[in-house]
């Protein structure tokens, strides 16, 4: 898959089926709309193509209502590739591009660059500057330009917490609610947490535990405090069984919030400095303050057990 990172990257495609959004979380909407766009492009013979931004367009037209990031942007990337996509152009979302109208956004990027023949769009999309343009605009301009533009229905039960189908929205949702259940049934996947493992207060050590402590960033979505079980994928490819922990550490006064994951029976990982992700298979329990370390060690006892359980 070719990935441009600038519009000046771009060069030579002589015809592409396209679909422009930032899709994050690439859920199971956003995978309705993208397999589209990739059977009719391989039946066309061109690209399959995706453009997406980053930062978040909100990120910098109104930094204050950004949402947590349901991937990272190489995540995302991977997730694109995995569904067969050709070629991805990351835009950087900018003032002057958030500024820029509907009409010189389809003609510089869609029409100049790469070349459509057509462009995929869920029913609701919009676009431009203060979204100006929406699917009825498109097509206008589709016609202009000679492109055709699909409008996909928006896909999704009312369970997975959207009214209007699968939305990033209704997933965040539901992390923060601690359904990573009903989060990976809208994702098509286990919702998935990064960051570099660094050093905690070693108490998991001292209580048999040892964790691995994530520094995630700023702006992904974490699940509500509680404890979980999933997978700690390492840089190598590695998949471990975890139990995972989010929280304070209220049975030791603790007042900064963490996330650590213990791999289920092994105390011989050295993790310090690795980029590695936490993968969310079910939520065993809240945070509790126990009175005591014995009390806590008999529920961390229970935690493995069913954390073991349920990734064999």
């Amino acid at each position: 898959m070719q990935v441009w990172r600038s519009l000046d990257d771009v060069d030579g495609v002589p015809g592409s089926v396209a679909t422009v959004g930032v899709f994050d979380g690439v859920h199971r909407g956003h995978r309705t709309v993208i397999s589209g766009v990739v059977s009719d492009a391989q039946a066309g013979g061109v690209l399959g193509a995706v453009v997406t931004f980053d930062p978040h367009p909100l990120a910098v037209v109104r930094p204050e209502l950004t949402p947590p990031a349901l991937a990272t942007l190489d995540h995302r990337l991977a997730l694109l590739e995995e569904l067969g996509v050709g070629g991805v152009l990351v835009l950087p979302f900018t003032n002057e591009r958030a500024d820029q109208g509907p009409e010189d956004f389809v003609r510089e990027v869609l029409v100049e660059r790469l070349r459509v023949v057509a462009v995929h769009v869920g029913e609701n999309f919009r676009f431009g500057r203060k979204a100006a343009g929406d699917v009825a605009l498109l097509r206008e301009l589709g016609q202009q330009h000679g492109f055709e533009v699909v409008a996909v229905p928006l896909a999704g039960p009312a369970a997975s917490g959207a009214q209007d189908g699968w939305s990033s929205t209704a997933i965040r949702g539901l992390l923060a609610d601690g359904d990573v259940d009903g989060a990976a049934q809208a994702l098509g996947r286990l919702h998935r947490v990064e960051g570099e493992v660094v050093h905690g207060d070693h108490r998991g050590r001292e209580l048999g535990y040892p964790t691995a402590n994530l520094a995630p960033d700023d702006v992904s979505a974490v699940p509500r405090d509680g404890v979980y079980a999933g997978w700690l994928t390492r840089a190598s490819g590695d998949r471990l069984p975890a139990a995972i922990s989010i929280g304070t550490n209220p049975t030791f006064g603790g007042t900064v919030r963490r996330v650590e994951a213990y791999v289920l029976d092994r105390d011989d990982l050295e993790l310090y400095g690795e980029h590695v992700a936490l993968d969310f298979l079910g939520r065993l329990r809240d945070t509790v303050r126990f009175d005591g370390v014995e009390p806590l060690l008999e529920q961390m006892a229970d935690d493995v057990r069913r954390a073991r359980t349920l990734t064999s």
